[in-house]
C-alpha cells in the first residue's frame, strides 16, 4: 500500500512506523521543528521509561503531492478545514482517524464523498520532546481494536481491504458499520471529561472534586441524549441509567488510575482547548431538530 500519514503527534508517528516496518510505502507529513527533527532521526519511538529509543526511517514530506491508495488523516478537530483544501487534488481514499462528530457530508463537500472513510485511532502514547513514548502492551494491539467504517455503513471492498491490510502490519482494526454513530458516542463522553479535567488541572485533581465529576456526568448525559441515534457501543447507555452516585463513583475511580495519568486528559495546552471547543460546537448542531 502506498500510504501518506497526515499528522505526525504521537498517533500519527505510531502509526506510520509501523506500517513501514510491515513493509508499506509510507510518507509521514509534517510542519515546523517536528519535520527538522524527523528528517534528523525519523520517527524515534520509546516504550515508557526506557532510555532505548528505536529510529524507524519513515519518509517525510512538508507537503501533499502525488498519488496515493490511502491518505490517513490524524490531527485535531479544529485543523480539520485546513487539512481538507490540501487533500481536494490528490487521489486516493482518505481515512480520518480522529475526533469528529460532524459527520461525512462537510469532509466530502470538499475531497469528494467517494473517498471518505471514517475512524477513531485507540493507541496511546505521550511525545518526550521528539520522542514518541508508549506502552508496549499499548502499541497499536490493544484490547479495544481500532474502528474503521463507511459513512453509509456499508461492508465494502475497500473497507475489508483496508481492515485486513492493518490487521496484517499487526494494529488492531476492525470494520465498524455505525461509525458516524460511534464517533458522535465518544464524542458526547470525551467533550464534557476532557474539559473538566482541562479546568481542573489534570484527572487527579478533577477526581478530588465531586461536585465537578457530578456536573461532568450531567453534561454527558444531555449530550447523550440529544444524539440522534442510540449511543455505540451501547455500554455507554449506562451512563444515562444507572445511579448518579455510583456513576460518580466510577469515574472519580477512572480519573485517579494510571490509565488517566498517561491520557490526554493531562494536557492543558491551548491545542487541546482548541479542540474540546471545536467538538463541542459539532456536538451542540446534533440532535433530531439540528
Amino acid at each position: 500500500m502506498k500510504l501518506l500519514v497526515y499528522g505526525a503527534g504521537v498517533t500519527g508517528s505510531m502509526f506510520s512506523a509501523r506500517m513501514y516496518e510491515a513493509g508499506h510505502d509510507v510518507s509521514l507529513l509534517a510542519r515546523g521543528d517536528r519535520l527538522a527533527a524527523l528528517r534528523r532521526h525519523g520517527v524515534q519511538l520509546a516504550e515508557e521509561d526506557s532510555s532505548a529509543v528505536k529510529r524507524v526511517p519513515v519518509r517525510v514530506v512538508e507537503h501533499p503531492a502525488g498519488d496515493y491508495d490511502l491518505t490517513a488523516v490524524l490531527v485535531r478537530t479544529h485543523q480539520v478545514e485546513a487539512v481538507l483544501e490540501s487533500l481536494a487534488d490528490l487521489e486516493g481514499d482518505v481515512l480520518f482517524l480522529l475526533n469528529w462528530a460532524a459527520g461525512a457530508e462537510p469532509l466530502g463537500t470538499v475531497i469528494g464523498h467517494e473517498r471518505v472513510l471514517l475512524g477513531f485511532p485507540t493507541d496511546a502514547g505521550t511525545m518526550d520532546g521528539s520522542v514518541v513514548r508508549y506502552r508496549a502492551t499499548d502499541f497499536m494491539t490493544r484490547r479495544v481494536p481500532m474502528p474503521i467504517g463507511e459513512p453509509d455503513g456499508r461492508s465494502t471492498p475497500r473497507l475489508e481491504r483496508i481492515v485486513g491490510t492493518f490487521r496484517t502490519a499487526g494494529i488492531n482494526a476492525k470494520a465498524e458499520p455505525r461509525m458516524d454513530a460511534w464517533l458522535e458516542t465518544h464524542a458526547a463522553f470525551a467533550v464534557p471529561l476532557g474539559q473538566a479535567a482541562y479546568d481542573a488541572g489534570g484527572p487527579a485533581a478533577l477526581a478530588d472534586d465531586p461536585d465537578a465529576v457530578r456536573g461532568m456526568l450531567h453534561l454527558m448525559r444531555q449530550y447523550l441524549g440529544a444524539l440522534p441515534t442510540p449511543p455505540v457501543p451501547r455500554a455507554f447507555v449506562a451512563l444515562q441509567t444507572l445511579p448518579e452516585g455510583l456513576v460518580v463513583a466510577v469515574l472519580r475511580r477512572f480519573l485517579r488510575s494510571p490509565t488517566a495519568g498517561r491520557s490526554g486528559l493531562s494536557d492543558t495546552s491551548p491545542v487541546t482547548a482548541a479542540e474540546l471547543e471545536r467538538l463541542a460546537e459539532q456536538l451542540r448542531r446534533l440532535g433530531p431538530d439540528s
